[in-house]
């Protein structure tokens, strides 16, 4: 068969840590989740490695991983984060790609991403090659073995960018249609224009490069990969699979390779369900041999190219302009806002490229103390953001150091490499793709400079914000209250500057609320308890103490005083201060608690002025996730008051809504609300904690009688995550019958809701059961054994409420 099809996913999202923290902070936009990259990994990433496959009556016949079947690429900043937040479904990544190798002979369906989604024919050459070779090595830790591709952020490309792609080893990359100049079959001396998409996308085509190395590029095929992305072909498995098929022609005679690439996120985020319309459609192919599956290195190995081309430098896929979006006003935006403009693009690239180059400069100059190659030792610091060990860190510097570095030195060329680091985030693209200056994507990279500019008065000495500040004045946002460039940074950026101190009011207000053991991690800070005194008095606590606070990112360490005086309530009054020795210390603390002890509270707020000075911390100086837990805590009370004044007016006026709604008369608003909260109230406590049928349909009964919004996003999200904590514990100990008993009958209880479950979670854990634990009690069973008889039927009602075709699921058997 000389048909292929090799369907490509761009999977991706922009960086949302926070640059130091190193960590992505609450985000209530992402609700019920804690942030964005969790949510997506729930609606797509996890789905694609678990894919269902389902009959006509809507049953699962077979759950697939996608990436087995698609070529692929990860953002490398992504993959860090889902190793460690998303585990499981890195794993299965990574499996999936080992999976394709031997399916593929020899091929796996992943390749690399330069760095951190960077617009390379906007970088420098250092960048350029800096990105490549952080993908490659970031690939080459994760998946164990060398890309044998490279995706382009953007497909945007230049020359420069492939010649260093190919002097690193990479064999191939993937452009748009539109990309492409002229072709020719190799040997042959006229060439043919394709501009404007013209070109053939079913076969390989070799880019000679001026050095006299090649690099294969593919040319996705446009209108097809259009469809997926906007116009709704995932719609349906079957259309899919259909319009993949109708970008094959039989007046080609040579082997067709018919491939698209789009977002990975289509897959399931973008377009609901669009995991299993890919699933649907790579098994429809394969199952009726429609076209052979493949990915683009084992078809390098099976047709190498047999025309050359040549493409248009500075261009892209997602910018009619070539690479206009991301430093010019170049009219490409979402228009959601008429009447807004994108002038402040070239402005705040210009912000970064002075910064960058004021950094370089400052870099080569003082790295050199420390490094034999500080440009080499950047290149080489991924290994350190793979694995930051004490190891790593010794191994490097042996390496690359100069000479045996004492502790501050060390300290010293890791915050000259974050500079580094932080100066190359700073140019991640979705910064520059929106319409806004103040938006999230944008404040983000901008933090990064502000992180760049922090590190670099501490090495330097000098600081950079200033002159910095006075070139992102003239980014004008569109939107008057916030000004330019220089006033966001004031606003958003400045305020979220995080320092140890900074550390040590996180840690020296929470301790009131929490119990730390000795040693404990604040994101990228390690913190030591060297000494802590508590004292309360009825509302009042107070907490006096010393700490050692760690940068793991740059191994710098302080030391710190702190005290924190808790009024009830929200109501605190905090201190910090670097450790000035023991002496100090032991007469801060005694007078401050002997204080305490005799009630004078007033007095202890003029003695932490005097001991602290003016810096007074509070409730907001939190970060925000522990900001939120206690918030919570402080206010339980309050609400769980309101709450039962709430149920009460419920209960006692319940009858009379009856006589109101019998005879006609509209509910007063009030009645309706307390019922409201009442019913949403006590079906989540009896979801959580009641087995009664009897009582959940009573609430249920009521719900729909006054005609009840059930708070359907929390209540399903805590069902999920019971039953899927308990199919977990039935996995680790299947013979267990009584939690097998306690999965139906939960199963048999969420049928009655007035909502859809995601069972996906439970639903693979069952499909893994039955492939092999399944079969072990059906064996039991077959030679009489009453419970495994038990265990056999009750696991087969549970398949049947979790929509199984048990016929072909349990078939093996």
């Amino acid at each position: 068969m000389d048909r292929y099809i090799c369907i490509h996913g761009h999977f991706y999202q922009p960086p949302r840590e926070n640059p130091w923290l190193e960590a992505i902070e609450l985000q209530d936009s992402a609700s019920p989740y804690h942030d964005w990259n969790e949510r997506i990994t729930a609606e797509c990433y996890s789905c694609n490695s678990a894919s269902r496959i389902l009959d006509t009556e809507g049953r699962i016949l077979d759950i697939v991983s996608n990436y087995a079947g698609m070529s692929f690429n990860f953002g490398p900043t992504l993959l860090s984060w889902m190793e460690k937040y998303a585990p499981d479904v890195y794993r299965a990544i990574l499996d999936a790609d080992k999976k394709s190798m031997e399916w593929r002979s020899g091929h796996g369906n992943a390749i690399a991403q330069v760095y951190n989604h960077m617009i390379m024919p906007l970088a420098n050459t250092r960048d350029k090659r800096t990105q490549i070779v952080w993908g490659i090595k970031d690939f080459e830790y994760r998946f164990q073995r060398f890309p044998e591709g490279m995706w382009l952020s953007e497909t945007a490309v230049d020359r420069e960018t492939l010649e260093i792609m190919a002097a690193h080893g990479i064999q191939f990359t993937l452009l748009s249609p539109h990309q492409a100049f002229r072709v020719r079959k190799i040997g042959a001396e006229k060439w043919k224009d394709v501009s404007g998409g013209r070109i053939d996308p079913t076969r390989g085509y070799v880019y000679k490069l001026p050095s006299g190395r090649i690099i294969n590029i593919f040319f996705y095929d446009g209108p097809i990969s259009r469809a997926v992305a906007f116009e709704k072909l995932l719609n349906r498995g079957e259309d899919f699979a259909n319009r993949l098929l109708s970008g094959f022609s039989d007046a080609r005679k040579q082997p067709q390779i018919l491939h698209i690439a789009t977002d990975g996120e289509s897959y399931g985020h973008h377009h609901r369900h669009g995991d299993m319309s890919l699933a649907f459609a790579l098994n429809y192919i394969e199952s009726h041999r429609l076209a052979q599956l493949t990915n683009y290195g084992e078809y390098l190995e099976k047709h190498p190219p047999t025309h050359e081309v040549e493409i248009f430098d500075n261009t892209s896929w997602s910018c009619m302009h070539g690479i206009e979006r991301w430093k010019s006003n170049c009219g490409c935006n979402f228009n959601v806002h008429p009447g807004w403009n994108q002038e402040w693009r070239t402005p705040l690239r210009n912000a970064f490229d002075w910064l960058r180059d004021q950094i370089v400069i400052k870099y080569e100059r003082k790295a050199k103390e420390y490094l034999k190659d500080p440009w080499e030792a950047r290149d080489e610091y991924i290994t350190l953001l793979l694995k930051r060990s004490e190891e790593n860190i010794n191994n490097f510097f042996e390496r690359y150091a100069i000479k045996t570095l004492n502790t501050d030195e060390i300290v010293s060329a890791l915050a000259l490499l974050e500079i580094q680091r932080n100066a190359l985030l700073m140019y991640t693209s979705c910064g520059w793709f929106f319409d806004e200056l103040s938006g999230i994507e944008t404040i983000q990279i901008i933090q990064y400079a502000g992180r760049a500019i922090q590190l670099s008065k501490k090495v330097f000495g000098d600081s950079l914000e200033n002159a910095f500040l006075d070139k992102l004045s003239q980014a004008k946002s569109n939107i008057p209250e916030h000004k330019d460039g220089a006033h966001l940074y004031m606003k958003f950026v400045k305020p979220a500057i995080i320092n140890t101190k900074k550390v040590g009011v996180h840690y020296a207000v929470s301790s009131i609320f929490e119990d730390y053991p000795e040693s404990t991690g604040i994101y990228s800070y390690s913190v030591t308890r060297e000494d802590c005194h508590q004292a309360e008095t009825g509302k009042m606590k107070i907490s006096v103490g010393r700490i050692s606070i760690r940068s793991e990112i740059i191994k710098e360490t302080e030391r710190l005083s702190f005290c924190v005086l808790y009024l009830g309530n929200h109501d605190f009054n905090g201190g910090v201060r670097t450790f000035f020795g023991n002496d100090e210390y032991e007469s801060m603390k005694d007078e401050i608690l002997t204080t305490f002890e005799k009630g004078a509270f007033s007095d202890i707020v003029r003695l932490m002025e005097k001991h602290f000075g003016m810096h007074n911390y509070s409730l907001k100086h939190l970060f925000k996730d522990e900001q939120r837990k206690i918030v919570n805590q402080v206010i339980n009370a309050t609400i769980e008051e309101f709450e039962e004044t709430c149920c009460g007016l419920y209960e006692n006026n319940r009858s009379l809504m009856g006589f109101l709604q019998q005879t006609g008369m509209s509910i007063p608003r009030t009645l309706y609300t307390a019922a409201e909260f009442t019913l949403n109230r006590n079906l989540k406590k009896a979801l959580e904690n009641d087995k009664n049928i009897g009582r959940i349909q009573n609430i249920l009964y009521d719900v729909k009688r006054w005609n009840i919004s059930v708070n359907t996003m929390d209540l399903e999200f805590l069902v999920r995550r019971k039953i899927e904590k308990a199919i977990n514990e039935m996995h680790k100990n299947p013979s267990d019958f009584n939690m097998l008993q306690t999965i139906e009958k939960d199963l048999n209880i969420f049928l009655l809701l007035p909502f859809k479950i995601n069972l996906w979670q439970v639903q693979n854990v069952y499909y893994d059961m039955a492939k092999i634990i399944y079969k072990e009690f059906l064996l039991k069973a077959k030679s009489g054994n009453a419970d495994a008889i038990r265990w056999v039927e009750m696991f087969r009602q549970i398949g049947h409420k979790l929509s199984f075709n048990l016929t072909i699921v349990l078939s093996e058997t």
